[in-house]
């Protein structure tokens, strides 16, 4: 099979319509290939779905904006590829990419779910923006969050509450649940997330999906809302682990605008989508973190699910190794973390450049303003008293760099591939209440690579018809996505846990 590019003809075809529910990149390419799809139908088709399930229907409201140029940028895509036919396809040819609203989309607002920032319209594109559209991907719509990145629920100011699509009355996780909740209602095909402790990984797991929170210094910042850059980074929410590779494979770089990321440019594969492979965990030894799960009545169900799960993983040839150090992940979270010592200095430094006509020039401006979402409002105050706090903002410096030693050392020791456990010891919080519980610290703590894939559901009940998700994260050394990769593809393959939500059916 070729991979150029065949218009699509005008009188009926000999293949079956092409559906966009849990459509793939390569699912989406082969139609366009055998003349089934356009670029521009394939975004018409998500562009129909969320108008049917954004704010009707289930009303999820996963979509903060939608871009207004998205089908005539289509278009000229068909139309250069019609001109070309025998030339192969862009790496994300004609893909539609749902965004995250703290990342820069040029000539789209860049509100990071804020009233106060209105108005902050986008010259440029972001780094990763960037590299998607050079690589033929369509920005779709930038999806809802947790106000400025702020919480683990996904409410705003701007967009209400988002919604989880297995189960309306729970929340999607965040911050980045709109993204998680559209991508899993196939609102478009891939995703892109922020994470600065759970925030990719957490909707990942919450709607059914594969998360992956890079390395630090893997993936460039420059364009991002920050809440604390030493934590803060983008990443891949999408429905498949080759997806999420090949989405790598577009966004991760060196960008002078962000010095980080010289220090994962030598690091970089000639392709992540190479490292799929099915018999991946043939020989992995992989440490199970005990500590990293809960022994009470309400976490029965994702320890039923991970219990299934790793009973699989070990069935495809993996070694298990039960790890007992007492890592406790509510210990790091309390002691480790630094993004709301950091939040009040980064956070200005962005918001010095924005556009004349935004009203806020700080955070100190945003808290006087007083128009953020109550659950915000008490972590601004806090990060502004915190900012002042020099020695106690270096002490966790210090012990993020014992965490990196401890978990080089433990690894090393046990010689092995991965850790893994649930990103989250109970199921996702409902609507009205906090996160709680969730597992994610390891990673961000320490800037090491983290993947959650779909483990399975818990049973079915009256509000979640299929059960609510429950995702399994693998956590590895700096700079093994490779090996993330072939261990979550391998996984994936052999649970074969997404399931698209009840509540966003094909439409007519």
């Amino acid at each position: 099979m070729t991979n150029s590019y065949q218009p699509v003809p005008d009188g009926p075809g000999h293949h079956a319509p092409f559906s966009v529910v849990e459509a793939t990149v390569a699912s989406a390419h082969a139609a366009m290939r055998d003349g089934r799809l356009t670029a521009r139908q394939l975004a018409s088709a998500c562009l129909a779905r969320i108008s049917a399930y954004d704010q009707d229907g289930p009303a999820l409201r996963s979509i903060l904006q939608r871009n207004p140029q998205a089908l005539e940028e289509a278009g000229r895509i068909d139309a250069v590829a019609g001109r070309n036919p025998t030339r192969p396809l862009a790496p994300l040819h004609g893909i539609p990419v749902l965004v995250k609203d703290n990342i820069e989309c040029g000539g789209m607002e860049t509100t990071a779910g804020a009233a106060c920032l209105r108005g902050n319209l986008s010259a440029d594109d972001a780094f990763v923006i960037r590299r998607l559209r050079e690589a033929g991907a369509i920005v779709l719509a930038k999806t809802n969050l947790h106000e400025l990145a702020s919480g683990g629920e996904t409410v705003s100011t701007l967009s209400g509450q988002t919604l989880n699509p297995y189960d309306l009355t729970r929340t999607p996780g965040g911050s980045s649940g709109g993204t998680g909740a559209g991508i899993a209602a196939s609102f478009g095909l891939l995703g892109i997330g922020t994470d600065g402790v759970n925030s990719i990984r957490s909707p990942a797991s919450a709607n059914n999906l594969v998360g992956l929170r890079p390395t630090m210094g893997l993936v460039s910042r420059a364009g991002l809302v920050p809440c604390g850059l030493t934590q803060d980074t983008i990443g891949p929410i999408t429905r498949t682990v080759a997806d999420t590779a090949l989405l790598l494979d577009v966004i991760a770089g060196h960008d002078p605008a962000d010095p980080v990321t010289s220090q994962g440019a030598p690091h970089i594969p000639a392709s992540y989508a190479a490292s799929l492979d099915r018999d991946g965990l043939r020989g992995a030894r992989i440490g199970v973190l005990r500590h990293f799960f809960g022994d009470q009545d309400v976490h029965r169900p994702v320890n039923a699910v991970m219990q299934a799960a790793l009973a699989t993983i070990a069935a495809q040839g993996a070694e298990l190794i039960a790890i007992e150090d007492a890592i406790s992940p509510d210990e790091l979270l309390a002691s480790t973390l630094v993004h709301h010592y950091e939040m009040e200095r980064d956070l200005d430094a962005y918001l010095a450049g924005l556009p004349p006509g935004v009203p806020v020039r700080s955070m100190q401006d945003i808290i006087a303003a007083g128009s953020v979402h109550p659950s915000v409002a008490g972590t601004l105050t806090t990060a502004a008293a915190l900012s002042e706090r020099e020695g106690e903002y270096r002490e966790r410096l210090q012990r993020q760099q014992a965490l990196r030693q401890r978990l080089q050392d433990l690894m090393a020791r046990h010689r092995l591939d991965a850790l893994a456990f649930p990103h989250q010891r109970r199921l996702v919080a409902p609507v009205g209440e906090t996160q709680a519980e969730r597992n994610g610290v390891l990673a961000s703590a320490t800037g090491f690579p983290a993947i959650v894939i779909p483990a399975g559901f818990s049973a079915p009940d009256g509000n979640a018809p299929q059960g609510v998700p429950v995702g399994l994260e693998f956590f590895g050394l700096p700079f093994t996505e490779p090996v993330l990769i072939r261990l979550a593809y391998a996984a994936e393959q052999a649970l074969r846990a997404r399931r698209p939500p009840h509540s966003t059916p094909a439409l007519e």
